[in-house]
C-alpha cells in the first residue's frame, strides 16, 4: 500500500526498525504509562507478533509526530484464525469455517494529546484502502473499555447485548480465565441508546457504525486496566453509504 494524505496527515506503513520502535513507545505511552505502571526501561509495548505484522502509522506532515498507528495481521482464511492474538482469550473454534481472507486489526492507539477527530478517520482510510486491495472479507480484534469495574460499562454492555451480538454461527466462546458475561448478567437491563452509544470506545462505535458484532462475553485484562469484546465486521455487510464514505477518505 501506498502513503497517502489527507489534509495535514500522512497514513504509511512502518518501513524500517526505527518506524515499529516509534509505534510500540506511542503504544506503551497510551496502553501502560497511562495505568502508572511504567517503570521508566524502553518505554514500548512489543511482543512476538509485533514481527508477524504489519504496523501502520499516521503522521503530522508538519512536525513529524506520530500520532496514531495501529498493526494488522492478514491471514487466508479462518483455519488460520489461532495465529491471531485474539485468540489467546477467545474460544474463535467457530470463525475457522470461515473461507475467505481476513484480517486482525489490534494495538491501534492515538496519541494522548491528539484530539482531531481526522486522525481516526484517516486511519480507518489506510485501512479501507488495505482492505479493498487485499480483498479482505472479515475484519476483527479486540476492542476495549479503560477500567475493570463491569458496572463502569453497564450501559454500554447492555446495547452490546440488545443490538450487537455476534452471529450464532460465528459467536466467540469463553476461553480467559477472567470474563464478564454480559449477555447473560444484563439480560433483563434495557440500554438507554444515547448514554451507551456515549460510553462506548471511539474505536468500537466505528465498528458498530459498519455492522460490526461483538462476542457476548469481555475479557478482563487487570495488567493493562481494561475489560475488551471480541469485535468482528464482515465487509459485505458494511452499509453502502458507509462504505462510500470511508473510499472517500481513502481514494
Amino acid at each position: 500500500m501506498q502513503p497517502f494524505r489527507k489534509g495535514q496527515y500522512q497514513a504509511r506503513l512502518a518501513e524500517t526498525p526505527e518506524d515499529i520502535r516509534a509505534a510500540q513507545r506511542l503504544r506503551w505511552l497510551c496502553f501502560i504509562a497511562r495505568n502508572e505502571a511504567g517503570d521508566g526501561g524502553d518505554q514500548i509495548d512489543s511482543d512476538a507478533l509485533d514481527a508477524e505484522c504489519r504496523h501502520m502509522l499516521v503522521e503530522d506532515m508538519a512536525t513529524g509526530q506520530l500520532l496514531c498507528c495501529f498493526r494488522f495481521l492478514p491471514l487466508s482464511g479462518g483455519s488460520e484464525i489461532a495465529r491471531s492474538y485474539s485468540a489467546q482469550f477467545y474460544d474463535l473454534d467457530a470463525l475457522a469455517d470461515f473461507d475467505g481472507p481476513m484480517v486482525e486489526m489490534g494495538r491501534f492507539c492515538i496519541h494522548p494529546e491528539a484530539r482531531d477527530p481526522n486522525i481516526l478517520r484517516i486511519a480507518w482510510a489506510a485501512m479501507t484502502r488495505f482492505v479493498d486491495e487485499a480483498g479482505i472479507e472479515m475484519l476483527f480484534g479486540c476492542s476495549s473499555f479503560t477500567g475493570t469495574e463491569p458496572e463502569e460499562h453497564a450501559e454500554a454492555f447492555a446495547m452490546l447485548k440488545e443490538r450487537h451480538l455476534a452471529p450464532r454461527r460465528w459467536l466467540p466462546r469463553v476461553k480467559a480465565p477472567k470474563v464478564f458475561r454480559f449477555a447473560r448478567a444484563l439480560r433483563l437491563r434495557k440500554p438507554d441508546p444515547k448514554r451507551a452509544m456515549a460510553a462506548m470506545p471511539p474505536l468500537l462505535r466505528s465498528y458498530l457504525a459498519m455492522g460490526g458484532w461483538v462476542s457476548d462475553h469481555a475479557v478482563v485484562d487487570s495488567s493493562l486496566r481494561t475489560m475488551h469484546v471480541f469485535t468482528g465486521v464482515e465487509i459485505r455487510a458494511i452499509p453502502p453509504a458507509r462504505k462510500r464514505l470511508l473510499r472517500a477518505v481513502a481514494g
